[in-house]
């Protein structure tokens, strides 16, 4: 018997469907390659997004909402309106010392951030410049969202090797292409949920 051809544009059409049913994450959805010399999963993210609803994580949408989830490392952005959701891939802190979680919001925009390192990270790597002004070289990417924590960024990055990994002093790195397009929907009082 043959079987029935499947267009491409049928096969982006049944994918769309699926992708388009928010579904909630399991607690154990993180999926990590396995270190093949033995031990230990590797430190890449292999396979954890899921669609989310925000309602589990927001009492409303007032102003948007950002979720990053440390261990899927990943953001979710969710626009006031709830007419866009975004799934975007992070890099995250090294350790749980380096990062904080809870609640805080967007309370600057930068386009062309600058970059110095704070003390800790001086302390760490003495070696480190004081000071990279906007561009290629700059640790913060292209864009960069300030939130009320101190020194706890959601920023852009030049190095795209970070992303799915635990490679960064405490902020959330993002693909500069993700991080411009997060920064235009983004605003000045966005919620941001840090897990």
């Amino acid at each position: 018997m043959k079987q029935p051809f499947l267009t491409r544009r049928a096969m982006l059409a049944t994918g769309a469907a699926a992708l388009a049913t928010p579904a909630l994450a399991q607690s154990n959805s993180t999926e990590m390659e396995a270190n093949i010399r033995g031990g230990s999963a590797v430190t890449r993210n292999v396979a954890s997004f899921r669609s989310l609803d925000w309602r589990p994580y927001f009492g409303s949408l007032t102003n948007g909402a950002i979720l990053v989830d440390l261990q899927s490392r990943a953001l979710h952005y969710w626009s006031a309106d709830e007419s866009v959701y975004k799934l975007y891939p992070t890099s995250v802190p090294l350790t749980d010392d380096l990062t904080r979680r809870g609640e805080t919001e967007i309370i600057k925009k930068v386009d062309g951030p600058d970059w110095r390192p704070t003390p800790s990270m001086k302390e760490r790597n003495p070696e480190w410049p004081d000071y990279i002004g906007p561009g290629p070289d700059n640790p913060l990417g292209t864009h960069a969202l300030w939130l009320t924590w101190q020194y706890y960024r959601i920023h852009g990055t030049h190095d795209t090797r970070k992303i799915g990994r635990r490679s960064s002093n405490g902020c959330i790195g993002m693909y500069n292409e993700h991080i411009a397009e997060l920064f235009a929907m983004s605003q000045l009082g966005t919620q941001v949920l840090v897990l």
